[in-house]
């Protein structure tokens, strides 16, 4: 499931995570990214140090066996994550979705915890949309595309929508969960999930208020396209 930060990507991997038949796995590609990037992100160097910094050993990781022996593996994946110099072939081996969110959303969430010299591709959109097409155009994949929104506003519908888009069967466990952190969560889970360990369950939708500052007033025009492109495809 391709995401950008700031999203109900943690929620979602909880929610998969909750199925008995399935596995899960955080941002895999976060250490190669910052290793490859130089991005000072909190905790970079623990990510570093306990992730994998190849992405063809990733890669290798994603398309192999699905761990502990189960049917399905849930990968929970960050846009920014896939630089360019990833191969994209080995999209045609899994299953893609895309989970979107209103990009004035995730930009006042994301400053708030980390406003360094944010750029216009730390948001992931501009990703979100290449990787979208490359799989539109490369695979046989009608991508499902479900917006976080709709997902808060109901749950149960819109999980049973991807469970059927994505050939699996719904399972009433992904509708709430216990609260806490995973042995499945990233080491960077201490910077960035305190409000997800805290939930059992999707937040109900709450509209946000807060204007996007003026200094980000193009950074979110260019987000916005690549959001209003993909939600034409949503799952509703």
């Amino acid at each position: 499931m391709w995401s950008g930060p700031r999203n109900i990507s943690t929620a979602m991997m909880r929610s998969w995570g909750n199925r008995a038949d399935t596995a899960v796995i955080d941002e895999p590609f976060y250490a190669y990214y910052l290793r490859a990037t130089g991005k000072k992100h909190p905790g970079a160097h623990e990510v570093m140090a306990a992730g994998e910094t190849d992405w063809r050993n990733v890669v290798d990781q994603l398309t192999g066996s699905v761990p502990n022996g189960k049917k399905i593996f849930f990968q929970k994946q960050m846009t920014h994550h896939l630089l360019p110099e990833v191969d994209r072939h080995w999209l045609s081996a899994v299953t893609n979705c895309f989970l979107i969110r209103d990009p004035a959303e995730v930009i006042t969430s994301y400053i708030k915890k980390n406003d360094v010299d944010l750029a216009l591709e730390d948001l992931g959109f501009l990703q979100q949309a290449e990787i979208f097409d490359w799989v539109s155009q490369n695979t046989k994949q009608q991508a499902p595309v479900i917006d976080a929104r709709d997902i808060q506003r109901n749950p149960k519908r819109m999980l049973e929508m991807l469970c059927y888009a994505t050939g699996v069967a719904f399972d009433e466990p992904m509708l709430s969960w216990p609260p806490g952190i995973r042995d499945t969560d990233g080491v960077w889970a201490r910077h960035w999930y305190n409000e997800v360990a805290r939930s059992t369950s999707f937040q109900p939708y709450r509209p946000k208020t807060e204007p996007v500052p003026e200094r980000m007033r193009e950074i979110h025009e260019r987000c916005r396209e690549c959001y209003e492109k993909l939600y034409e495809y949503r799952l509703h």
